[in-house]
């Protein structure tokens, strides 16, 4: 098998390449068929859950289903206007999307892989037909007609298929790390629930509490187990706020300073939010962050308050040599060392987000009130119980880290096979027939 074997080839002559049918606002209704946009498709190609939800009819969705055609299970959408080639493959999910910034990749002939196109995308070869090629100044954009005349070098089919099976074996791993990584916390905040919110911890005969007529005394928030006290987070936590840094001191570095871009819409620990800074004198021993650390967001940008007032517990520092913490978060810091994971507990619970709701200010940027935090009212449970629950899901969450740690690997390996696969400097054996 050699090199001689792969050929050069125009991305529009093994690909129909279009767009969608125009869809307006007024199109739009409260639920029916997802409708996306480049920001949605960018998420769901990070794995992450779209955070807004914009929909059309059934109907609408039916009538350019037979008139024209959907996405289906194969199929390619390319980010094209601003955040440019970010790639998604379509699932078995019935979606439709927005015209102009998307492009829609469809129709591969008998001699070309989807799998493959998309890794090729992804490489730097496909990087740089997109950098090379987009027009636009101030907002860059690809255009179909554009995207028709890429260049790439293509090998054989079944090499295709060789070399896309051996980087989505990869893809798949860390995709199965994250949907672990996602029930092992689904798994600490169900017993957090079942504990602390809905007063069902073992008593001391292994039955859950309340329902088995565990004694319930009044409380200023109600009905509580009798032995737990009403208290404000402030009795438990010191809170320290995070580092007001200078635009010119975000620089490429082998440190980093979290940011609101680390906190997930949805909820969770973002990696990708890093930010690279040059750590100065101005920074204090009180502004690094460590392992297990618990950060809150203290402002937001998104429309919809889907940010303030949500907790992350630093699980990975991506191998970062020092990591601080940006200005729009605070650190919540357990006076109790072993009170850590219930005090994220309770950060996490929709109580506390419903109440950060309530205490926040501003309109294009939001900001949580200082008192907030610290004055944030809950029911505490015993000290033995608390100490029992963080004993309990510790491993939980040290699991958690070490998966972070595994799919960091992972995406190293995938990103060093990328050019050597698509360049043809690796070789894949095709078995013979």
């Amino acid at each position: 098998m050699s090199s001689s074997e792969w050929r050069e080839v125009k991305l529009g002559d093994l690909l129909e390449v279009s767009s969608s049918k125009r869809i307006y606002a007024k199109e739009y209704v409260e639920s029916g068929v997802p409708f996306y946009r480049s920001k949605e498709i960018i998420e769901k190609s990070k794995g992450n859950d779209v955070s807004t939800e914009l929909f059309i009819s059934e109907e609408r969705y039916n009538e350019i289903k037979n008139k024209f055609d959907v996405p289906n299970y194969g199929d390619i959408l390319l980010t094209s206007v601003g955040t440019l080639g970010i790639p998604y493959i379509v699932k078995n999910e019935k979606f439709y999307f927005k015209d102009g910034n998307l492009t829609w990749l469809k129709n591969f002939g008998n001699d070309s892989n989807n799998l493959f196109l998309y890794y090729w995308i992804l490489s730097p070869y496909g990087v740089n037909q997109i950098n090379s090629k987009c027009i636009g100044s101030t907002q860059k954009a690809l255009t179909i007609d554009t995207l028709k005349k890429f260049d790439l070098n293509l090998p054989p089919l079944p090499e295709q298929k060789a070399i896309a099976h051996i980087l989505s074996t990869l893809d798949d791993k860390i995709e199965v790390n994250n949907q672990i990584n996602k029930t092992l916390e689904n798994i600490a905040q169900t017993i957090f629930k079942q504990w602390f919110v809905d007063f069902e911890f073992p008593n001391g005969a292994g039955e859950p509490y309340k329902s088995s007529g565990g004694e319930m005394v009044e409380s200023e928030l109600g009905m509580i187990p009798k032995g737990w006290e009403v208290t404000k987070l402030d009795e438990i936590c010191n809170f320290i706020s995070g580092y007001s840094y200078k635009g010119n001191e975000l620089v490429a570095s082998n440190n980093a300073m979290i940011t609101i871009k680390n906190f997930d819409r949805n909820g969770g620990f973002k990696l990708d939010g890093y930010k690279e800074i040059s750590i100065s004198d101005r920074v204090k021993d009180k502004h690094f962050v460590s392992i297990f650390d618990i950060l809150v967001a203290h402002t937001d940008l998104t429309q919809n308050a889907e940010i303030i007032g949500n907790p992350i517990l630093v699980t990975n520092t991506m191998s970062y040599k020092k990591i601080i913490f940006s200005m729009d978060t605070v650190k919540v810091d357990p006076i109790i060392e072993n009170y850590r994971f219930y005090i994220y507990g309770l950060l996490l619970d929709s109580n506390f987000k419903g109440y950060a709701l309530g205490n926040m200010n501003g309109t294009t940027v939001l900001h949580l009130s200082k008192k907030a935090l610290p004055d944030y009212k809950f029911v505490k449970a015993s000290n033995d119980l608390i100490e029992r629950y963080n004993y309990l899901v510790k491993p939980l969450y040290e699991k958690i880290i070490n998966i972070y740690s595994e799919n960091i690997a992972l995406n190293k390996l995938r990103d060093s096979l990328l050019p050597k696969l698509m360049s043809g400097e690796i070789r894949v054996p095709i078995e013979e027939n």
